[in-house]
């Protein structure tokens, strides 16, 4: 079946799908396996758009199972250009309370995934990770929280656990004494195989809890898998109203230079056994 093209991909929960007008699902193919699940491909604010939630339909890929490639293969498939990837994340430091959003513009990786990458030969690419997530698109996406009134916060840090399980307070306090902002479990290697893929990747991470650096702090509760859930669903409306709004926004021409970093990466073998 042809799949249609479309510029704007979307990651996220189940609870995205009841936003979608004139939807339509399909079944993607990739060189890396089989994506989370189908793709869906509707109307958001008069935009078309394609969705697919990251974790399956029915949640049923915990993090360190999602196949990362596959997912972001197939939003190449459809010919995206602008991803968008809404996540939950944990808070490091005390500014930065739940229910509130990061526009992530960092991140450290502490995952130990093996397939992070498209390039595994026989050129070496060596894409630029400087500035991984797209500044035009965070740009247009803090505005447009600023006009609804969310608390949302424009550059952050996050730092990427493996997961499933939660940290230990040892491992978070350290995270919070190194001034990292927010912890999470899917943005790597995701980020980086959109910017192989020549997309440009805006993260907004759903603060839903304190990490567990606050257990110590008197009557600071922290992170529990039911803490996670309920705070996701009491902010999701305020997720979804932005999505709403900025995807219009983010349609048009904007003004960046994620999908030229390829230009520079490659390293041919021959280029390599000259230089020595």
């Amino acid at each position: 079946m042809q799949l249609p093209e479309v510029k704007i991909g979307i990651f996220g929960g189940s609870g995205f799908y009841s936003l979608l007008e004139s939807a339509k699902s399909y079944a993607v193919h990739t060189p890396y396996g089989v994506p989370s699940d189908r793709f869906t491909v509707g109307e958001l604010g008069g935009v078309r758009v394609v969705f697919l939630p990251r974790h399956g339909r029915h949640h049923q890929y915990p993090p360190h199972r999602i196949n990362y490639r596959a997912n972001i293969w197939g939003m190449r498939e459809f010919g995206v250009e602008r991803l968008i990837s809404p996540g939950a994340c944990g808070s490091l430091q005390r500014e930065i309370p739940p229910g509130s959003f990061v526009l992530c513009d960092q991140f450290v990786d502490r995952t130990s995934r093996q397939e992070c990458t498209f390039y595994d030969g026989p050129a070496a690419v060596h894409i630029s990770c400087a500035e991984p997530y797209c500044p035009a698109m965070r740009e247009i996406c803090s505005r447009t929280a600023e006009k609804l009134g969310i608390d949302c916060r424009d550059g952050g840090t996050a730092v990427i656990i493996h997961g499933p399980r939660f940290s230990t307070r040892a491992e978070s306090k350290w995270y919070h004494s190194l001034g990292w902002d927010v912890i999470n479990m899917t943005q790597y290697p995701e980020v980086v195989l959109a910017r192989e893929a020549g997309m440009c990747y805006l993260n907004i991470s759903l603060v839903t809890d304190w990490d567990v650096w606050i257990a110590d702090e008197k009557g600071a509760k922290s992170v529990t898998a039911d803490e996670v859930s309920r705070v996701f669903k009491e902010n999701n409306e305020k997720m979804l109203l932005l999505l709403k709004e900025m995807v219009p926004a983010i349609a048009g021409d904007i003004s960046c230079d994620c999908p030229s970093m390829l230009e520079e990466a490659t390293i041919s073998p021959i280029e390599i056994v000259e230089h020595f």
